[in-house]
């Protein structure tokens, strides 16, 4: 079975998926489950410290991983305190370092995110950070401990696909002793199976899948198309650089003799 193991977890769905921006927590619970995805992640402030009844973890299946999103914050200093707040609210070790502190372009600062890296991971996090996709901060990042390293597709939320593609090619060449997640831009399924095929360990994919028509059935299709990225990229393109034919030009309409 082709496992992907983060942070010692075996995993087989190698989708994962944001829960922000659905419409209800229902339609969120459904995406979950009828994807198969095997993780998730949540932003501490979207989450009920009080534990009522609307509680956002109630609507994620007790099965699934969650990872905590710190989200919001604009430094190491204040990644490193979200991360202690979902701990200590029960949302585990998992923990999306997100520092953002362009509101323009919400471009991940990569100098914070190393810092929040070194902290976290020296205390047990499991530490997948959000970077934008340059070799230098990313080495930075295995060097700090992060399980993962997660490089954006193009601008979170923006849907516009592999726009960095040459970058995180850079990136799947020379980072190979942690998984490589894509994680933002990606706005359909196809764009999903083509950072597979790329190599890429996993997607993470939220503003597509919530703003759908159809979430439900759009998160399947992730799913779907993921699934099939990876078993392209294991399977080995055909390589070729001039045209040939799929079947011989001689030996049925003429004669060679």
């Amino acid at each position: 079975m082709d496992e992907l193991i983060i942070g010692g977890k075996k995993l087989t769905n190698r989708f994962f998926l944001g829960t922000g921006k659905f419409a209800s927590k229902q339609d969120m619970q459904k995406a979950i489950e009828l994807s198969g995805t095997q993780v998730v992640t949540v932003a501490l402030r979207r989450v009920d410290i009080q534990q009522n009844e609307e509680n956002i973890l109630n609507f994620i299946p007790k099965n699934v991983q969650l990872m905590a999103n710190t989200s919001g914050a604009r430094n190491a200093d204040e990644a490193v305190r979200i991360a202690h707040l979902s701990r200590a609210a029960g949302m585990g070790d998992w923990i999306k370092i997100e520092v953002i502190n362009d509101s323009k372009y919400l471009l991940p600062d990569n100098q914070e995110t190393i810092k929040a890296a070194k902290i976290l991971a020296d205390e047990g996090f499991v530490v997948l950070p959000y970077m934008s996709p340059d070799l230098y901060a990313a080495r930075e990042l295995v060097k700090a401990g992060a399980a993962a390293v997660m490089p954006l597709g193009s601008l979170i939320g923006s849907n516009q696909g592999l726009q960095t593609k040459h970058l995180l090619e850079v990136l799947r060449q020379e980072i190979t002793t942690v998984p490589l997640v894509v994680d933002a831009g990606i706005g359909v399924p196809s764009q999903a199976a083509a950072a597979m095929e790329l190599g890429f360990d996993a997607v993470l994919v939220n503003t597509a899948v919530a703003l759908a028509e159809n979430p439900i059935e759009m998160a399947q299709a992730f799913s779907l198309a993921v699934e099939a990225g990876r078993t392209a990229f294991l399977a080995g393109k055909a390589q070729s650089g001039q045209a040939q034919a799929s079947s011989p030009l001689t030996g049925f309409l003429y004669n060679d003799k």
